[in-house]
């Protein structure tokens, strides 16, 4: 089987602003690439470029994208090792449009095998329950969209926080107080907290019953995590300081963290995540499975991935609930409220709709 070409599109989905520490997105601004074969498979893939944390904006993915197809041609895709190695040969990082080949590249080994692409990685079903993220407001609008989500059945919330410190306490009090004790909760601070702000937030916030913080400092003070872990009375999970399994690695070898969250906008896709799930699995570190503001194509990718890594037991598959305000997708993963579910058809099982393709802009490489 050798690759023929590579179809490649803007594929802006719009939708209400959402805020973290970091930044604003009012769009979701991502790429769909379609790899075809000479054996009559295609491969879809598809990326979300968060440039205020991975450094790619949707303009650079489209660039890369079509440097990426060029070197594609004629090679078999069913050697992925060797062609995400012949994309890192090209370019160091850019991860966030590797994973969109590496996605697809994994949907034609799955439909080529005739299997769903968590059977194809080894996996298996068993229940996921997502949480549901809220965007950084002010306390009373936060503590109302958490109420929304808990009516409609939601049990495990996130909340971003990360700007100032005394406020962030205030918005995870509000709702707290408004949810009462039988939600989850979860923080994510995105690397807005200094080391003093982050030690003494984590400890005020303790008695509101935490199941962790993602994130808390920027990555350039990975070096004070241990410590900030050691005297943390909340679990830390590493996310923007945790790319590849290299740096699993070293944040489990120094102690800095109880959890890694694995998203393939960082990892450059599905071969690079179970790098980093085998090095975790092998150290008893558990992982979440998160994503950026992708649409359900890349989110089944996802949960396919899940499924078969059974050291991932926490879920962040929330973000085309998140305000997107179209669906151009077609198959691919189902709700059933805050649960998620995969299709049986062979591959990722998700294409996008072919009308909303037509408003995309798109090259033929």
């Amino acid at each position: 089987m050798k690759i023929t070409h590579t179809e490649i599109y803007r594929f802006s989905i719009p939708m209400e602003p959402f805020v973290i520490a970091t930044g604003t997105m009012h769009f979701a601004q991502n790429v769909l690439i379609r790899i075809y074969t000479d054996a009559g498979i295609h491969g879809v893939g598809e990326c979300s470029a968060f440039p205020m944390i991975v450094g790619e904006t949707q303009e650079t993915c489209l660039a890369m994208a079509r440097d990426f197809a060029q070197i594609l041609i004629g090679k078999d895709p069913l050697d992925i090792p060797e062609r995400m190695n012949d994309l890192l040969g090209y370019a160091a990082h850019n991860g966030t449009i590797k994973s969109a080949f590496d996605m697809a590249l994994f949907d034609i080994a799955a439909k080529h095998a005739d299997l769903p692409l968590y059977r194809f990685l080894g996996g298996q079903k068993r229940s996921v329950e997502t949480d549901m993220t809220i965007g950084i407001d002010s306390p009373e609008n936060m503590a109302l969209s958490a109420l929304k989500y808990q009516k409609q059945g939601c049990r495990i919330l996130k909340i971003k926080l990360g700007k100032k410190v005394h406020e962030d306490i205030e918005r995870v009090r509000q709702v707290r107080e408004a949810v009462g004790d039988v939600m989850t909760i979860r923080l994510d601070a995105n690397q807005g907290w200094n080391f003093d702000d982050a030690l003494y937030a984590l400890g005020v916030l303790a008695p509101f019953n935490i199941e962790f913080c993602e994130q808390p400092m920027r990555t350039w003070f990975d070096d004070r995590l241990p410590e900030l872990k050691a005297n943390s009375p909340i679990k830390i999970m590493a996310d923007e300081s945790c790319y590849n399994h290299h740096d699993a690695r070293k944040l489990i070898n120094s102690q800095s963290c109880e959890y890694l969250n694995i998203k393939f906008s960082k990892s450059g896709g599905i071969l690079e995540a179970q790098k980093i799930h085998e090095i975790a699995l092998q150290t008893g570190t558990k992982c979440m499975i998160g994503s950026m503001l992708e649409s359900r194509i890349a989110l089944t990718a996802n949960l396919h991935f899940a499924l078969s890594s059974p050291n991932v037991v926490f879920f962040d598959l929330d973000t085309c609930l998140l305000g997107h305000l179209v669906d151009p997708v077609i198959g691919g993963l189902t709700y059933d409220g805050f649960f998620l579910d995969v299709p049986e058809n062979s591959g990722i099982g998700a294409d996008a709709d072919p009308a909303f393709l037509k408003t995309c802009e798109k090259w033929i490489i």
